[in-house]
């Protein structure tokens, strides 16, 4: 099979390769002969990139081969564009060698592979060029970009060939351009024309683009024919007029994806022939303009119409097919990609057709959570309809680990450093239910109440999955719960139990809502792991970052709520669930001295029936709040008239992220998800993990005693207390165990590390963890590795 790929010659094509700048993963570029696809997947840090080769079959289309950059460990961006003359694949790749870039050109000999012929790169291009961005063959010429060019006012270098080999031409660069204009992000070319794009370019420099049209002369040398733009009134922030360009009839076509609200526009522009100007005509529109579009990103010019990408449409991305006939644009349509459809997925970032016409290839690099994959899509009676998906292969992660429990001996429990602290059981995110590029995020628990089976609730980035753990070497995943059909696939999930029925939400998330599942149907399933449906969705929000249940009172709390719905200002949206599967608004409280928006906003939160020390509260229902820039307390009692107590400031504050209460209510350990990495950024980084210590003995004057600073210096996320003990999720530094004891000083006693290859002060890693099973059983998530069960094992002290 390798062998067929590249038997044959490759026929010349002038391929448009269009792509925004959220572009970066598999589907990023596309080339295609008609036989077989090439698919790069260019932006891959520390590892060589790769373009996957795809052969048509009589089935659909088969992988059959790779490429890499020769010698070379990566850094490349290899695949960063992909062009193709008679004999010859041409791959750029921006990041080499300091972002000098380089251009690596492949010739077929007969070979199962191509040969790598020779690299270019001109002496001119200097560090930080990115030579490599775009480029594109016509005419036997060849034409690459390079964005970083002169403080990153851009170039578009030019090469013929003589004697067989690629000769640097020109260098085309804008006249008195200003820096970052980024000229060179998209290239077309027609008939002794090369019309580039330059996306930021504006007197501002506030991405409201340009674009510019060269013109070869008969002696071989170029000049600046036209510099295209909106003009300083028109124009708007924003714009990027020149996202993507192309000719089309001698017209030239220049998108800008961002205007509008990126609803997005094309507009067009003819040359005069009397004059030699270039003038504006008509522009095109999506018919049903809608924001976030992206309108333009992507332009294929087919024969009797125009394919237009818009990879915000509808959630999930459009391509508009513009007729044009005599001259003129006419009716439209929408196609979508019909293979497994989600928000978020970026269809029409690339548009790449086959030579003969009877397929296009579309990019989409935001599926599977930016991982990336490409629809083929052919023609199906007078529309076009998604025949394959093409994606690179899947990473199934560590292996998991059952059967029998893993001592931490000698520091570590198979590969992962640790501190009394064993492994009972751990699963992968393969193994979870999730799709193709799924992490884990926040975790739950629930004990059957008739049946003692403890269920561990594992939020993934595209759902949820309930495992049994009542054999913790064993585990059995018993299911997953997909996300709210037609929400975004995201990093937040969160959920909280109440009377036997599973409360979800997730941030970023879209039209999410809140599911609710009852968790009793979990007692009789058959044939795990089974796909399960929600009882109840709840609409009243759209999406919210943590939803916060006080089980003594029968009352949620939806916090971090944006985008749709009674969003409260992000702070509580409170909800009544005495009634578990009929879930009732309650009303709204932020309390505008806390959070950075002065809306109250409240990324989490922890409700309690009060029973501690001041007794001036007692019985109330009080919530704490983590509000970003405060510590805030409030009176939830009277759901129509809400009392703020406290809003309490501290020293460094980064973002106050979330919190716990110890079992005397008398003081609140809090963990702030920004001060570590703040810290670094100042050049003071700390000692440690900061944790935060307030003693609420007076709810209504809360202070902060002590900052704790752990034993590792890693950004610490959810922690959790029960007894003497804090649970603590510290991203790559895993779960670390403290004993609060000494509430003031508190002394790590175990830990297992799920990330022990990065010791890095960034977002990955153990997100959460769910201490309270009777058992023991410490459930833990860990991003892109998966769901560990683990044991805390007390060092026994020796008389």
């Amino acid at each position: 099979m390798r062998r067929a790929v590249f038997a044959i010659a490759l026929a010349v094509m002038g391929v448009g390769l269009h792509a925004d700048a959220h572009a970066q993963q598999f589907g990023a570029a596309a080339l295609t002969d008609g036989e077989h696809i090439l698919i790069a997947e260019p932006v891959v840090q520390d590892e060589p990139a790769t373009i996957y080769a795809y052969a048509r079959t009589a089935d659909g289309w088969d992988r059959v081969a790779t490429l890499n950059a020769p010698d070379h460990e990566g850094g490349d961006f290899f695949g960063r564009f992909m062009a193709m003359t008679d004999d010859e694949l041409i791959f750029g790749g921006t990041t080499l060698d300091e972002s000098h870039g380089g251009v690596w050109v492949f010739e077929r000999r007969g070979s199962d592979l191509p040969v790598f012929k020779t690299f270019l790169r001109p002496e001119a291009v200097e560090a930080g060029s990115s030579f490599g961005r775009y480029g594109i063959t016509a005419d036997g010429l060849l034409f690459v970009s390079a964005l970083g060019h002169n403080d990153r006012r851009g170039a578009v270098h030019v090469f013929h060939k003589e004697g067989g080999e690629w000769v640097h031409e020109a260098v085309l660069s804008p006249a008195d351009a200003d820096p970052a204009e980024f000229s060179g992000w998209t290239l077309a070319y027609h008939d002794g024309r090369l019309l580039t794009g330059a996306l930021q370019a504006s007197q501002e420099l506030e991405q409201r683009g340009a674009a510019y049209i060269y013109r070869r002369n008969e002696d071989g040398t170029w000049e600046q024919e036209a510099r295209l733009s909106l003009g300083e009134d028109a124009s708007r922030p924003g714009d990027a007029f020149g996202s993507a360009v192309a000719w089309m009839d001698g017209r030239a076509l220049i998108a800008a994806a961002g205007r509008d609200g990126a609803r997005g526009e094309v507009f067009t522009y003819t040359r005069d022939a009397m004059s030699g100007a270039w003038q504006a005509g008509p522009s095109l529109a999506a018919f049903d303009r809608q924001q976030g579009a992206r309108f333009g990103t992507a332009l294929l010019p087919r024969d009797g119409e125009l394919w237009v990408g818009a990879p915000g449409a509808d959630g999930a991305g459009r391509v508009y097919r513009i007729s044009y006939a005599d001259g003129e644009f006419g009716s439209a349509s929408k196609i979508e990609s019909g293979i497994d459809m989600d928000s978020g997925d970026g269809f029409g970032t690339v548009l790449v057709e086959s030579p003969e016409g009877d397929f296009v290839v579309v990019g989409q690099t935001l599926d599977d959570r930016g991982l990336g994959s490409a629809i083929v899509l052919t023609p199906s009676a007078d529309t076009w309809t998604g025949s394959a998906k093409l994606t690179g292969p899947i990473d199934e992660g560590l292996p998991a680990l059952v059967g029998a429990e893993i001592d931490c001996s000698s520091g570590q429990a198979d590969q992962f450093d640790c501190s009394n602290v064993s492994i009972e059981s751990f699963l992968p995110v393969s193994a979870l239910g999730g799709g193709r590029g799924a992490q884990t995020n926040d975790v739950w628990g629930w004990t059957d109440p008739e049946t003692g089976a403890e269920i561990a609730i594992v939020g993934r980035t595209d759902g949820t999955s309930f495992i049994d753990i009542s054999d913790p070497n064993n585990p059995v995943v018993l299911g997953n719960l997909p996300k709210t059909e037609g929400s975004v696939s995201n990093a937040w999930r969160d959920m909280k139990v109440y009377r036997d029925h599973a409360y979800i939400v997730a941030d970023g998330a879209g039209d999410h809502g809140m599911q609710v599942f009852d968790l009793r149907q979990l007692r009789d399933v058959q044939n795990a792991p089974v796909t399960f449906e929600e009882t109840v969705h709840y609409g009243g929000i759209a999406s919210a970052h943590n939803i916060v249940i006080n089980e003594e009172s029968g009352f949620a709390y939806a916090v971090g709520s944006n985008g749709g719905g009674e969003t409260c200002g992000g702070a509580y949206h409170m909800i009544d669930i005495r009634n578990p599967a009929n879930p009732t608004f309650a009303g709204c409280y932020g309390d505008p001295n806390t959070g950075n928006a002065g809306t109250g906003y409240s990324h989490d939160a922890m409700c309690i029936l009060y029973n501690g020390p001041d007794s001036e509260h007692a019985g109330k229902e009080i919530c704490f709040g983590s509000n970003e820039n405060a510590l805030s307390i409030v009176d939830v009692t009277d759901k129509e008239h809400p009392v703020a107590l406290a809003a309490a400031d501290y020293p460094n504050v980064g973002y106050a992220h979330q919190g716990w209460i110890t079992e005397d209510q008398r003081y609140f350990y809090m963990d702030d998800e920004g001060d570590e990495s703040n810290s670094i950024q100042a050049g003071t980084p700390m000692q440690g993990t900061r944790t935060l210590i307030w003693d609420v003995s007076d709810l209504d004057d809360p202070v902060m005693v002590k900052e704790h600073f752990g034993e590792t210096f890693t950004i610490d996320h959810n922690l959790y207390i029960k007894g003497n003990l804090m649970y603590q999720s510290n991203y790559v530094s895993g779960l670390r165990i403290l004993d609060i004891s000494d509430p003031q000083n508190p002394v790590e006693v175990g830990f297992l590390d799920t990330v022990p290859w990065s010791e890095e002060v960034e977002f990955d890693g153990s997100w959460s963890n769910y201490p309270y099973f009777e058992s023991g059983t410490i459930v833990v998530s860990s991003g892109a590795e998966g769901v560990f069960f683990l044991k805390y094992t007390p060092q026994e002290l020796v008389p």
